[in-house]
């Protein structure tokens, strides 16, 4: 899932509006009761569960729908997953190694608006997500369906994927394979079930109180444009009695010195993202925490273009990047210089407790300072062999980022970097996120950066996006080989065999391809007001605020 204080977006008409100091937006709410305040990035891209892929948006729709799982705090502020609208599953292995769920809904279960909520709701919301009309970059989320294949190449109509009501409190659900991960599927924002009278009655159905009609904890009451979305306790929720604060309301925000100014002064209760020099500063006094995050942070090349087509010039820009002057001079906040893409903290085989995907899968170049020069030297090296020695010829070409801070300073470090030690010219171009996220999508550009958290704990989740024609293969890359690897790697429920496979398809992307330049593992830093209590998280990247309280 993309990285959410990426998603930071203002129109220009907001950036007149606000003139030079930005400015909170009135708070709507009553001044009485619980009303909490955060700020987790500015305007999302969308907060339509199955066409969301970013984790800001993700965070809203987990308050405001719920899956037929849900996460829950463990006591200790770590989020598990749980039965949600589910009461209860049970999964059935049959003797072709394919797999059933009989999933039974809680009784009572209602929409924000009072309607029933059904079985058939959660196979709307399947169906859609596999259309390939939607055109939903999760889409593959659910490819261990029965049936999904022939659905999303549209071969065969939505109906037909294995996801079937029984009756309004049953669903049976078929999969191809044992999946390992499934549970949290059943948790993730794009299986969430959306009321199909509302999703039909308009393309801005996700805009308006009176249609986002939801099946979570909260409901929308106001979404002011790049300024504001607005919540409140929604009544109809099985679990009203024990939620906390009466309102929530996410302020939209990509500036950070507002966001800090924003704290400081108690209008926020909760932020991610403050100025980076602002960051040692923060972390000596214990106001700024650092969580545990399974994502990279990396540049995404794109192998369509005429240039970057190359994998050695793509592995040359790869190997001149100091990781740890970026982690240790310009990010600041703990994260771990990447030596692959799959970060640490991803299980192998053997599972939690044991060596991780990173540790068994090793680097694919060094990241030691003392190896920074030879690196250097064999990326000059490449360089030459393309055609370019010294940089002699190479035309300039153009990084994109979108607006923020950090991602500015890390731009200009690469630029430098690139520069100095490959002879190269690269333009910086930043754009706002919703624009950002499409040309990145739609292939235009040369070199952008790019950023992804796990949506489960398993390999595939950052492996089997750059399949062929994936929704998220931002780098337009496709090889058959690394295909198959994926294609095995599904194949199959044997711990081993998935992740021998798993570890043949990065050894393609990164050892062989070098589609990406990892640059850093995450770690998520965030500022919560200490007057509030129970605020529960997930490494996957998921904030949850819905049973806060104030000490």
């Amino acid at each position: 899932m993309r990285r959410k204080f990426m998603s930071m977006a203002l129109t220009a008409a907001m950036v007149l509006s606000m003139a030079a100091t930005p400015v909170f937006a009135e708070d709507t709410a009553s001044d009485e009761g619980f009303n909490l305040n955060l700020c987790i990035a500015s305007e999302p891209q969308t907060i339509d569960p199955a066409l969301n892929s970013a984790v800001d948006g993700a965070i809203m729709c987990n308050h405001m729908f719920e899956g037929l799982a849900k996460w829950v705090n463990d006591g200790e502020g770590n989020a598990v997953t749980a039965p949600g609208q589910a009461e209860s599953w049970e999964k059935a292995e049959n003797e072709d190694g394919t797999v059933t769920y009989t999933v039974k809904l809680r009784d009572g279960i209602k929409w924000s608006d009072g309607q029933a909520v059904t079985a058939g709701d959660f196979v709307y919301a399947w169906q859609r997500l596999a259309n390939p009309e939607t055109a939903a970059d999760y889409c593959y989320m659910i490819d261990m369906v029965k049936g999904y294949d022939a659905v999303a190449d549209g071969s065969a109509d939505p109906s037909t994927l294995g996801i079937t009501a029984v009756d309004d409190q049953t669903l049976q659900i078929d999969l191809t394979y044992d999946c390992p991960y499934f549970e949290e599927i059943m948790a993730f924002p794009a299986t969430f079930p959306v009321r199909q009278d509302m999703v039909e009655s308009s393309d801005n159905w996700t805009f308006d109180p009176s249609t986002y009609i939801g099946n979570g904890p909260y409901k929308m009451t106001e979404w002011s444009h790049n300024a504001y979305i607005s919540m409140e306790k929604n009544e109809n929720y099985y679990d009203y009695e024990n939620l906390g604060p009466d309102t929530i309301k996410f302020t939209l925000l990509d500036d950070n010195n507002a966001m800090l100014k924003g704290y400081n002064n108690g209008e926020l209760d909760f932020i991610e993202n403050l100025p980076v020099d602002e960051i040692p500063t923060y972390l000596a006094s214990g106001e700024l925490e650092i969580g545990d995050y399974l994502g990279t942070y990396y540049v995404c090349f794109n192998t369509e273009d005429e240039v970057f087509s190359d994998p050695n010039i793509r592995k040359a820009f790869s190997l001149v990047i100091d990781r740890n002057y970026i982690v240790e001079n310009v990010s600041q906040a703990g994260e771990v210089p990447a030596d692959g893409y799959v970060p640490n903290g991803v299980n192998d085989a053997a599972g939690a407790g044991s060596d991780d995907f990173r540790t068994v899968g090793g680097s694919y170049y060094s990241i030691s300072d003392e190896d920074y020069e030879a690196n250097c030297e064999e990326a000059r090296q490449l360089l030459a062999d393309a055609g370019y020695p010294n940089g002699e010829g190479f035309p300039t070409v153009e990084y994109l980022y979108n607006t923020a801070d950090n991602h500015k300073k890390i731009g200009e470090a690469l630029q430098n970097m690139w520069q100095t030690e490959l002879g190269v010219t690269v333009n910086l171009n930043n754009q706002d996120w919703n624009v950002f996220l499409q040309n990145r999508k739609d292939g235009n550009f040369q070199i952008a950066r790019n950023g992804w958290i796990a949506d489960y704990n398993d390999p595939c989740s950052f492996l089997d996006m750059w399949y062929t024609d994936g929704g998220n293969n931002d780098a337009q890359y496709s090889n058959p080989d690394y295909d198959a690897a994926i294609d095995a790697a599904k194949a199959t429920s044997d711990p081993e065999e998935r992740m021998k496979a798993f570890h043949e398809a990065e050894d393609i992307l990164i050892g062989q391809d070098s589609v990406l330049a990892p640059i850093y593992f995450y770690t998520q830093p965030y500022m919560l007001n200490p007057d509030i209590d129970g605020m529960y998280y997930t490494p996957l990247g998921y904030f949850f605020f819905g049973y806060t309280s104030k000490k």
